[in-house]
């Protein structure tokens, strides 16, 4: 409530339990964005309240979504979540993987695709998260022109507490600072 009363309006958030328990506890007015790994068995949790899903890291959570928005009558908004870092156990797309689904939007009338997200490697070597950055940018901007008709595709989420600076600087319209204004998430 302290950052709501500070003037923030978007607030996201990586676990879907929480996501749905902390969505009433503030006002309305706030955006919410899911940031985080969303099982398909979990999108009841999610979908009903998220503004922008920034994690669509599977084909399959592609589908399951597209199938809820055609349940309920929504149109979902979402970032493809692209696999650019060294570390094998993060989620992703890889780049063909995301040009054939954009190929592919008429096949998803519930789903209206933003942008791309995406999480650097996790170094203190800051030349490879400038790397990683500078790849998905570049992504993102062969995306848009290839698929011009995509007008909504404008969003690309990199950059988190520790590296947002280097994301700013590679072209970030979001970045998830959490940490930085909360602290470390107590387990």
């Amino acid at each position: 409530m302290e950052a709501y009363e500070a003037g923030q309006r978007v607030f996201a958030e990586s676990r879907p339990q929480e996501f749905a328990a902390k969505v009433p506890q503030l006002p309305a007015d706030v955006e919410w964005h899911f940031i985080g790994h969303l099982q398909t068995n979990k999108l009841k949790l999610v979908l009903p309240y998220a503004t922008l899903v920034q994690s669509v890291d599977s084909e399959r959570l592609l589908q399951a979504i597209e199938q809820w928005g055609s349940v309920h009558e929504r149109t979902v908004s979402i970032l493809l979540e692209v696999h650019i870092s060294s570390d094998a156990a993060k989620q992703g797309f890889t780049d063909a993987e995301i040009l054939s689904v954009l190929g592919r939007t008429a096949g998803f009338p519930h789903v209206r695709f933003r942008g791309l997200m995406g999480m650097a490697t996790l170094t203190e070597d800051t030349a490879v998260i400038a790397g990683d950055f500078a790849r998905i940018a570049a992504l993102k901007a062969l995306v848009n022109e290839i698929f011009p008709d995509l007008t909504d595709f404008t969003e690309l989420s990199i950059g988190m507490s520790g590296d947002w600076r280097l994301a700013l600087e590679a072209g970030s319209t979001m970045v998830r600072i959490g940490t930085a204004i909360f602290g470390p998430r107590e387990y």
